[in-house]
């Protein structure tokens, strides 16, 4: 993609994400919902991203605001700012939309959002991500795929610091 001045429009409030995922299904098109802090891009994320793009049509990826990180994560994280890692992430071919999401757990913008599916990754159960049951009782289904051995934000840090 040539057009850089159109990864920002990727980026979307939870409301324009909602109208942007109302027209893909007016074409009939599927999408897949995942999340994340996403504070150092690394091989791991691109893996994990593309594997939740190969389950639908169109890929919404949930980041963690900077308030929720440093709840989850501690106050030391996140190393980028939630712009920076937004246009990060809307800078990934894989990637159609990013919405930010003040809470721990994305799930009221997945009850707002309704995807078809919901990726994440890692060796949680089902019953574990938030916004499972929501998606599955809409007919939606939970995809769980493996992580790539190895690759972490935190390990990056660690190495950083030594």
């Amino acid at each position: 993609m040539k057009r850089a001045d159109l990864i920002p429009a990727k980026i979307l409030t939870t409301q324009q994400a909602k109208q942007r995922i109302a027209q893909w299904r007016l074409l009939n098109k599927t999408i897949a919902f995942t999340n994340g802090v996403f504070d150092i891009l690394h091989r791991g994320h691109i893996y994990s991203l593309s594997q939740a793009a190969a389950e639908a049509d169109y890929l919404v990826v949930g980041l963690n605001s900077d308030a929720s990180v440093k709840r989850l994560k501690g106050e030391s994280r996140p190393v980028n700012d939630g712009e920076s890692r937004a246009l990060a992430l809307a800078a990934l071919l894989m990637v159609d939309a990013v919405v930010i999401f003040g809470e721990d757990t994305p799930l009221e913008l997945i009850k707002i959002l309704m995807p078809d599916v919901l990726v994440k990754g890692g060796d949680y159960t089902v019953e574990q991500i938030a916004g499972s049951k929501e998606v599955m009782n809409r007919g939606g289904r939970v995809v769980i795929n493996p992580l790539l051995e190895g690759f972490s934000t935190t390990r990056i840090i660690e190495q950083v610091k030594k």
